[in-house]
């Protein structure tokens, strides 16, 4: 087990945590990232970024990733390509545990983000990036004058299909009951638009198509009530039935909202624990965007770099 004491430790290495590193290591802080097994967070499995400042032609979700690490690193953080397996934050400095590392750290930055809710079909995950998405406002724009679906009936659904209509030709709204569940302005926001159809009592059993040839072509749905299936043709589908934070590290040690969220100081990224805070998608169920996490991760740097000053650590 390898030991070493860090001012400020990062748990996550999306854009969050990436920028958080950024900050704090040209503050002279010398932070670690625990970047984890899959590093990058969720823009790795984005093909393709281009609402993302900077980038006029788009980039490569992994690429922008990596731009991001490498700065990082240049400035002097240290990364470790480790899951955090335990935290006891009882007492400062704070412990991390991974398989082969044990961290101490006097302020703590966490960035773990959030993971996107899947049908969790085999289809599915062959196809996902190749017209499965879990992010209308990311990948919308690339299903111009094409029909889509999008799969849920929330209000995360509800406001997914709405932003499709600025692109698609026909936007389904596949959902397994036979009214929403989205806030009463927002289904009759959906109801009454012209480009959404709604597939009622309907599941998705099927993703068709081939990611080596046009990507994804049609979802198979199939009646709940009737037991019926049908096919139905779209080039583009946004699985809206959910997020899940990766906060089950925290239960019971920071307050969180039902959801699982972290719960930070209005207009802050500081939790309710002193020495902690938190940057990115395990605190925001609203945005849920890179450039916002970002945003946050540096708002968390900051807000440590100074705790820090006072303290006199």
């Amino acid at each position: 087990m390898h030991t070493s004491h860090h001012r400020v430790a990062i748990v996550g290495s999306g854009p969050a945590g990436l920028t958080a590193a950024i900050y704090t290591s040209r503050a002279l802080l010398e932070p670690v990232v625990f970047e984890g097994m899959q590093a990058g967070g969720q823009l790795t499995t984005t093909t393709e970024v281009e609402n993302f400042p900077a980038f006029p032609e788009g980039i490569g979700g992994p690429e922008l990733m990596m731009k991001m690490r490498e700065q990082a690193e240049r400035f002097g953080a240290r990364l470790i390509t480790q899951d955090v397996d335990s935290v006891d934050l009882s007492k400062r400095p704070f412990i991390l545990r991974s398989y082969e590392h044990e961290v101490t750290c006097d302020a703590l930055i966490i960035a773990t983000g959030a993971s996107a809710s899947y049908l969790d079909i085999p289809s599915e995950t062959l196809l996902r990036n190749h017209g499965v998405s879990a992010c209308a406002t990311c990948d919308g724009f690339f299903y111009r004058d094409q029909p889509v679906a999008v799969i849920g009936g929330g209000d995360t659904a509800a406001e997914e299909a709405l932003f499709l209509t600025r692109f698609a030709s026909k936007v389904t709204l596949v959902h397994r009951r036979d009214e929403l569940r989205a806030s009463k302005i927002m289904a009759a926001r959906v109801l009454g638009h012209a480009k959404i159809e709604m597939a009622w009592d309907s599941v998705v059993t099927e993703y068709l198509g081939d990611p080596k040839a046009d990507g994804l072509t049609g979802l198979r749905l199939k009646n709940v009530k009737t037991g019926e299936t049908r096919d139905l043709a779209v080039n583009g589908a946004f699985v809206a039935i959910g997020h899940k934070p990766n906060t089950d590290l925290f239960q019971g040690v920071l307050d969180m909202d039902e959801q699982g969220y972290l719960k930070v100081r209005p207009g802050r990224t500081a939790t309710s624990l002193e020495g902690v805070w938190s940057a990115g998608d395990c605190a925001d169920h609203y945005y849920r965007q890179a450039i916002t996490a970002a945003g946050t991760g540096c708002m968390a740097a900051v807000e440590a770099e100074r705790w820090l000053s006072e303290k006199g650590s």
